[in-house]
């Protein structure tokens, strides 16, 4: 695969026009109609797989996380593709003014780190894809630590999640964000960035799924998800991903503040 060409401007019209809309909620849906002009008008944006999306039933979506600008534009992709997508966020999210409104009253799932509720996010999540839902899942809990942008060693919650619900996982890379919203939280929107995400086919988990919940199996379905990541990734960056991924947790390194479900509440 090869980076995908640019949407033209009729492109992003006929998006804006006919992209999901119902299911949001108001404050969700007030979010994403404030947000979708930015995301249209001051980024070049280059999309492809959007049908690997299927139509309905319950679908994990599997991504990387190279930016905390990667949901803004995994909800773009997904909505422009007919489905409307939930996420998993640390809790301290739902203190904040509007924010709050926006995720609570928008259909996503807290995640409490380290408490007794901490199995709340994992029943959530599976509650919301036997209802049919897309849940999108950052398997790092975190962006990425790695120098060179590849994909960290993963949680396996999403292993588990998968394993239990046996909905479709498709994977998906998402590249150039890091560049409009680096770590240090400093937007840089002009000249316009690159922003590209694709998806790849469904995950092949039958070896994992229907077998034993153990944590072997677990960390075998989470890593098989993440090598799916990780080389879709590698195609979009016309690069080799390296051998063994990024394991901030050897080298007692901070892994970042969490913005999806970790090991703390899936494991």
């Amino acid at each position: 695969m090869t980076t995908p060409p640019l949407l033209t401007a009729r492109e992003k019209l006929l998006l804006t026009l006919r992209r999901r809309r119902s299911s949001s909620g108001f404050w969700y849906g007030l979010a994403i109609e404030l947000i979708w002009p930015f995301v249209m008008a001051f980024t070049k944006i280059s999309w492809a797989g959007g049908e690997r999306i299927p139509r309905t039933g319950g679908v994990l979506l599997a991504a990387n996380h190279v930016s905390m600008a990667d949901p803004i534009y995994d909800v773009a992709f997904t909505i422009a593709n007919g489905r409307m997508p939930r996420f998993l966020a640390k809790s301290e999210l739902w203190t904040v003014p509007v924010v709050k409104w926006v995720l609570g009253r928008g259909g996503h799932i807290p995640v409490y780190r380290e408490s007794a509720k901490a199995g709340d996010a994992y029943r959530e999540a599976v509650k919301a894809l036997e209802r049919g839902e897309v849940v999108v899942f950052y398997p790092e809990a975190t962006y990425t630590r790695d120098p060179d942008g590849w994909p960290m060693k993963a949680k396996n919650g999403i292993g588990r999640i998968a394993v239990m619900t046996g909905v479709p996982v498709i994977p998906i890379a998402n590249w150039g964000t890091q560049d409009l919203l680096p770590p240090d939280g400093k937007p840089r929107v002009w000249p316009r960035k690159r922003v590209t995400v694709v998806t790849g086919p469904p995950v092949d988990l039958s070896e994992y799924i229907g077998k034993p919940r153990t944590r072997t199996n677990l960390d075998g379905a989470t890593g098989a998800i993440m090598s799916a990541v990780t080389a879709l990734l590698g195609d979009v960056r016309g690069e080799i991903p390296p051998a063994a991924p990024y394991d901030p947790a050897a080298r007692q390194e901070p892994s970042g503040p969490p913005t999806a479900l970790g090991e703390s509440a899936a494991s």
